[in-house]
């Protein structure tokens, strides 16, 4: 029965070699498709899927092959994915609390301002080689194009994603041929072209627009890195207990064996001889 770990080991590294497949895939897509804006992902997906099929791997040969080096390597990786993945789950929970939005009377949708978001995300969106990129994608996927035909009525009735709230359409607070205006408007609302290559995109609302799915995306991300890291640490708590069961099998006593060759050691073996020469003489 104590070779019940390796096994149980051996199935949980099967199934998660099996799983990393996807994973790769999933990121050689990502990095081939050029429509998509979330190419952000396809970096860490991949190297997340090496390594889990890496570890996988090494665990397995290790657990059902019972080569102790293999499971030794596999359980230092399996502590520092683990290690890392809880830095980036708390670190994922502490840039996402911030954000959500606004909810704006009488319409579905929500709109965004990019002071509401963490200073580290907002240092990202702000960066123009890094906002550059990002807007090329937008205009790529054509996700403003789908509400290009909207009426004012289907404006109140249909809801929208962020990217089309932030960049798709100017703020709702913004009054256009009314004179004079008496408040003052949101900076956004100068930046507003009708052009479709131009709308909002460089509005700071289509950048928080932008940050609130990301935001979103991660807050899942984290959510789903608390399971990951509640099985990798029972997976890892097996893999130790497989580690010494193929520690033992290499050596030539089984189980529960003693491998003591003497009762008593050497020094004690001649101070019991003295003690007993001496007693013998005393009596």
């Amino acid at each position: 029965m104590y070779r019940l770990s390796n096994t149980v080991i051996g199935f949980l590294n099967l199934f998660s070699l099996l799983a990393s497949i996807p994973i790769i895939g999933a990121g050689l897509y990502m990095a081939k498709d050029s429509t998509t804006c979330v190419n952000f992902l396809q970096t860490p997906l991949l190297v997340v899927g090496f390594i889990i099929l890496i570890i996988s791997l090494a665990g397995f040969i290790g657990a059902c092959f019972h080569v102790a080096w293999a499971l030794w390597v596999y359980l230092v990786v399996m502590l520092l994915l683990i290690v890392v993945l809880m830095i980036i789950t708390v670190f994922g929970f502490i840039v996402t609390t911030q954000g959500g939005g606004a909810q704006i009377t009488g319409r579905l949708y929500r709109e965004f301002h990019l002071q509401d978001y963490s200073p580290w995300l907002r240092d990202k969106i702000t960066n123009p080689k890094y906002w550059n990129n990002i807007k090329g994608c937008i205009m790529g996927s054509k996700t403003c194009a789908k509400v290009a035909a909207w009426t004012p009525v289907d404006y109140l009735r249909n809801d929208m994603t962020p990217v089309q709230s932030g960049c798709c359409k100017p703020p709702t607070s913004c009054t256009y041929g009314q004179e004079p205006v008496t408040i003052a408007q949101d900076p956004d609302c100068y930046k507003w072209n009708n052009d479709p290559n131009l709308l909002c995109y460089e509005c700071d609302s289509c950048k928080a627009g932008v940050l609130e799915s990301i935001r979103r995306d991660w807050h899942k991300l984290s959510v789903l890195n608390v399971v990951m890291l509640i099985l990798l640490i029972g997976i890892y708590s097996i893999g130790c207990c497989a580690f010494q069961n193929t520690r033992r099998g290499e050596t030539d006593y089984p189980y529960g064996h003693n491998r003591m060759t003497k009762v008593r050691p050497r020094w004690d073996f001649y101070w019991w001889r003295w003690w007993r020469d001496r007693r013998d003489q005393l009596w």
